[in-house]
C-alpha cells in the first residue's frame, strides 16, 4: 500500500514517529528572534513531540519561525499525545503537543522527574467522523449510534452497517482511528463511552492521521475519525458525517467548532512547555511566536480555529507569569469548556 499523499500534509513514511528538520537560511524581520547559545555559529535545536492533530499547527509555525530565526532548528515528532507526554515528562523534549489535557498518570510522571510545565491552549479543533465518498447512505449519525460502533462491547459483534441502523445496507463495516497513544482517541472514546482509552480494539489504528485518511479514502465501506484539519485538507477524497447529539445534525465547521455547537467533539488543542526551558531564548521566542496575534492566521490556514482574543489575553498572561500546571483539574477536557476552565464567559 502506498503511503504517499498530496497537499500540505504530504508524508512519504508510515512510521509512527515523523521527524522534520527544517534548516532555513533566509531571514525575515518579524519582531520575534532567538539568539544562538553556541556563540560559534552553532544551530540551536528545539525538540517538539506529541499529537499528530497539533502537528500541522506546529509545522506551519516552525516553518515561519525558522525563516525569522535561521539559527534555530525545530524538530517535530508525532508520537501521539500520550507518547509525547511520556517523553516530555522524562525531560526528553522541550515542548509537547497535545490534543487533550495532561492526565493524572502523566502528571505523576512529570512530578516524579521534577518536570514543571506550562499549559498553553493554542486552537480549537473538531474531531471529524468521515466515510468514503462512495457511501451514499450515511449523512448523519447520532452519538448513541457512534457509541454502539466504538464501545468495547462492539468488538467482533458490530461488523456490518445494517447493525447500526436497519435502513443501512448489509455491508461490512471497516473502521479506522487513532491508536491508544492518541489524545484524539482518548477524547473521542471519553465523549462516547465515558472512559478514556476504552474502545473496541478490532480497527485499523495509527498515530499518523494521514494513514487513516488513506484508509478511509481507499475503502467504500470504511468509517474513521481524526482532527478537522485532516478532513479539510482531503475533502476531495472524504465525506464528512454530521453528528446529532440531541439538537439535530450538525457538521464540523470553523463556526460550529468555535461556538461548541458541534457537540460533543469540539475541543481545545495545546502545547506544553518544560518550565525549566521556558526562558531559554529559542524556546521563549518559539512560544511567543505561537501567541503573537500576527501569526494566528497560520492556525486557520492549516484548518484549525484560532482562539478568540479574549481567551488569548488570558493565555498570554498565564504564560508571562509562568503559571505552572493545568487548568483542567480532572485531567480531561471532555465536557469542560475552555472558557469555564479559564473563568471566562463564552
Amino acid at each position: 500500500m502506498s503511503h504517499q499523499f498530496s497537499g500540505k500534509f504530504l508524508r512519504k513514511s508510515a512510521v509512527l514517529t515523523l521527524l522534520i528538520a527544517l534548516a532555513l537560511s533566509a531571514c525575515r524581520g518579524t519582531g520575534t528572534s532567538a539568539h544562538n547559545r553556541g556563540g560559534r555559529g552553532d544551530i540551536n535545536h528545539l525538540s517538539v513531540d506529541g499529537s499528530s492533530t497539533v502537528f500541522p499547527i506546529s509545522e506551519a509555525m516552525a516553518e515561519e519561525f525558522m525563516k525569522a530565526n535561521p539559527g534555530v532548528r525545530v524538530t517535530i515528532g508525532i508520537s501521539g499525545s500520550g507518547g509525547g507526554f511520556k517523553k516530555f515528562c522524562q525531560g526528553e523534549t522541550d515542548i509537547s503537543n497535545a490534543s487533550r489535557a495532561i492526565d493524572a498518570t502523566e502528571r505523576e510522571l512529570c512530578e516524579k522527574n521534577a518536570i514543571e510545565y506550562l499549559e498553553i491552549p493554542i486552537a480549537f479543533d473538531g474531531i471529524s467522523v468521515v466515510v468514503n465518498p462512495a457511501n451514499s447512505f450515511v449523512q448523519c449519525l447520532t452519538v448513541e449510534e457512534l457509541k454502539r460502533i466504538w464501545e468495547p462491547a462492539a468488538e467482533g459483534k458490530i461488523v456490518t452497517w445494517n447493525q447500526i441502523r436497519s435502513t443501512f445496507p448489509e455491508r461490512p463495516l471497516r473502521l479506522f482511528g487513532p491508536g491508544t497513544d492518541s489524545g484524539t482517541h482518548d477524547y473521542f472514546t471519553a465523549a462516547l463511552v465515558g472512559q478514556e482509552q476504552q474502545s473496541r480494539g478490532d480497527y485499523t489504528a495509527s498515530e499518523d492521521d494521514n494513514i487513516l485518511v488513506q484508509g478511509v479514502a481507499g475503502d467504500a465501506d470504511a468509517l474513521g475519525f481524526f482532527g478537522y484539519a485532516y478532513y479539510q485538507e482531503n475533502q476531495n477524497k472524504l465525506k464528512v458525517v454530521e453528528i446529532d447529539s440531541g439538537d439535530g445534525c450538525i457538521a464540523p465547521s470553523p463556526e460550529t467548532i468555535a461556538d461548541s455547537s458541534y457537540k460533543p467533539f469540539s475541543r481545545p488543542e495545546f502545547i506544553y512547555i518544560n518550565k525549566s526551558q521556558a526562558d531559554r531564548p529559542d524556546v521563549k521566542a518559539f512560544v511567543e511566536f505561537h501567541l503573537n496575534p500576527d501569526y494566528q492566521y497560520l492556525i486557520a490556514d492549516v484548518g484549525y480555529v484560532p482562539l478568540p482574543e479574549s481567551v488569548m489575553r488570558v493565555v498570554r498572561t498565564r504564560y508571562q507569569k509562568r503559571q505552572v500546571g493545568s487548568v483542567f483539574k480532572s485531567g480531561s477536557t471532555w465536557n469542560i469548556s475552555l472558557y469555564d476552565a479559564l473563568n471566562l464567559e463564552n
